[in-house]
């Protein structure tokens, strides 16, 4: 009868440390991050980047990055109470680091991103109220660097978020001027809300969220939005606006318009599935998005030896994008292979502009697949390969040739054309292959990682990449060289979190 009190107390005194280590509050201050640094020598001419952007693939196509995230508990509540809690957050990001980038590491090119207090068991149950910054993401598609479930990002305010079983709803307030026009400040109401739903726990979840600014038109703020009556897109797309009004008007000596007062509604609407934990397919986030975007203020001419301001919001408030994306995370053997499957799909459209080929009025499309095998725990193969498709809309936008700089129009030289080359569609394949040491082990998301890398990619554009190749309409330009449709560097990076 003695024994059985005897275990007892020593299965208790076993399991004490553990129960007070439960109940134990943690540190007041807590500190993340995440970092990527590389050098890639690039003996092509260019300036590092195997091509343009994230559309090829994250991978060999971006820049030094680093953010710090920090967290100060104002007010703990005991683990697994009802108590009331705050917390103050606030992060610092940038992208240079010395010897590593054009910025040489200057702390011009860091920001302090947000800086709220987020504190719950206030007023409601299962909310947490967030004051200040408001960016609230969704899980990202980390092939392609993208955010597409992001909002509010551009806003500061408050929002409140409820947390339930199988659901979560926020709902929030702010102000997005700031952002929008940092120098020419004028106030964008802002708000935004959203809905998860776990259909079927740890497999199936659906979602939808939606963004809406409105910019009241404030009659005598140099800083609201105007209208100048009888401005056409091709002086604006020229920038001769200025020009073209003196000449419709000889004998003034001055620009006088008549400016009419614009108000601006701008959106982003965002749809989401995630599936997964189903055979091989360990999770899969599907976005669907649309978005239009605000529109510009002003901007401003050189005529007569003086600056002059041309107010064009009617020029730039019918933008729209709509982009559909997709990345899969599949372990195809079980501790030996795993892959990120990714599938971008983009439509921009600018009702405003009919005659100017750019990115406003464009069709994208891209896929990526990413192979990681384990030789080992700790050291990786990479294999990685894109191809991505980009059509104009409005002409041509691309130059195929060397010389394309000089049949812009019809096949005819055109200094002052508004198309800028010789071809409507860019089509970009990349291949990127190299070994990784991850120190923490088997995952293709094992961070940190230490990374050597070849990359090749061969588009039907001239010099597809990040370089300081003249595209001067000078026919005496005395950098002329061969066509480049191969880029290739070699890259040693670093990339973690903590």
């Amino acid at each position: 009868m003695r024994v059985l009190p005897a275990r007892l107390g020593a299965l208790l005194l076993t399991f004490l440390p553990l129960v007070a280590l439960a109940d134990a509050p943690r540190d007041r201050f807590g500190a993340a991050g995440y970092f990527r640094i590389m050098t890639r020598p690039d003996f092509s001419g260019g300036s590092g980047q195997l091509g343009y952007y994230w559309l090829y693939g994250r991978l060999l196509n971006e820049s030094p990055y680093g953010e710090l995230n920090l967290r100060l508990d104002a007010l703990q509540a005991t683990p697994g109470s009802d108590e009331v809690w705050a917390e103050v957050h606030s992060r610092i990001s940038g992208t240079s680091f010395r010897s590593a980038d054009p910025g040489n590491g200057s702390l011009v090119n860091f920001s302090a991103d947000y800086l709220f207090v987020r504190a719950g068991n206030i007023l409601l149950d299962r909310v947490t109220w967030q004051l200040g910054t408001l960016e609230d993401r969704w899980n990202d598609l980390h092939v392609y660097d993208q955010r597409p479930g992001t909002v509010l990002w551009d806003t500061v305010g408050l929002s409140g978020t409820y947390q339930g079983d199988r659901y979560d709803v926020l709902l929030a307030v702010g102000d997005s001027g700031y952002t929008l026009r940092p120098r020419n400040y004028n106030t964008v109401l802002t708000g935004a809300a959203s809905f998860r739903y776990r259909l079927i726990p740890g497999h199936l979840e659906v979602g939808i969220r939606g963004q809406v600014g409105y910019e009241p038109a404030v009659r005598g703020n140099r800083n609201a939005l105007y209208a100048s009556p009888g401005t056409n897109y091709e002086d604006f797309a020229r920038r001769e606006v200025v020009r073209r009004y003196f000449e419709a008007n000889p004998g003034v000596e001055d620009l006088v318009p008549d400016l009419q007062a614009r108000s601006a509604l701008s959106y982003r609407a965002m749809g989401y599935v995630g599936f997964g934990n189903v055979g091989p397919l360990v999770w899969s986030n599907m976005y669907l998005t649309f978005e239009k975007r605000h529109p510009q203020p002003f901007y401003t001419e050189n005529f007569r030896g003086r600056d002059w301001t041309v107010f064009v919001t009617d020029q730039t408030d019918e933008r729209y994008d709509a982009n559909l994306g997709n990345e899969a995370y599949l372990r195809i053997i079980p501790d030996k292979l795993e892959a990120l499957w990714g599938v971008w799909a983009g439509y921009s459209f600018n009702k405003d502009n009919e005659i100017l080929a750019g990115e406003d009025n464009r069709v994208i499309a891209s896929t990526v697949l990413r192979l990681q095998y384990f030789l080992t725990d700790r050291v990786h193969l990479l294999v990685e390969s894109s191809l991505a498709r980009e059509k104009s809309l409005n002409g041509n936008l691309y130059r195929n040739h060397v010389d394309s700089v000089f049949t812009s129009t019809g096949g005819m030289a055109d200094a002052r054309g508004l198309e800028f080359g010789d071809s409507d569609t860019r089509d970009t394949w990349q291949f990127k292959a190299g070994v990784v040491l991850n120190p923490t082990g088997r995952s293709i998301y094992a961070r940190p990682s230490l990374r050597l890398l070849y990359g090749l990619q061969r588009s039907t554009q001239h010099a597809a990449f990040g370089n300081s190749f003249v595209d001067s309409l000078d026919q005496y330009n005395v950098y002329v060289g061969p066509e480049r449709h191969w880029h290739s560097v070699v890259a040693i990076e670093a990339e973690g979190w903590f």
